[in-house]
């Protein structure tokens, strides 16, 4: 649940505000009752302007970070994970 301001509250309290957001993801502002804006953090500025990774790119920073062999799992142990049935029929 995101916490709640008016304008006028986050005007007088605007220092406030920012030190919330130190701990916080965002902040929402109203007018009369009604969400008009989202105050962010610079965290979630940063994690949404950031460019974004290929899924290859992504799997291989994975791999990176946690070796299998590292940690003394072997491959073999998601063979029967996935489903190889060939999967329903569809009537187009």
């Amino acid at each position: 649940m995101s916490t709640t301001y008016s304008i006028a509250e986050a005007r007088q309290n605007l220092a406030a505000l920012v030190h919330e957001l130190e701990k916080k993801d965002h902040i929402e502002l109203t007018r009369r009752g009604e969400p008009v804006a989202v105050l962010v953090s610079m965290r979630t500025y940063q994690r949404l302007t950031s460019p974004k990774i290929s899924f290859w790119d992504a799997y291989q920073n994975f791999r990176r970070a946690h070796p299998l062999k590292e940690l003394d799992i072997e491959p073999e142990v998601f063979d029967d994970i996935r489903d190889r049935s060939v999967g329903r029929d569809v009537n187009l």
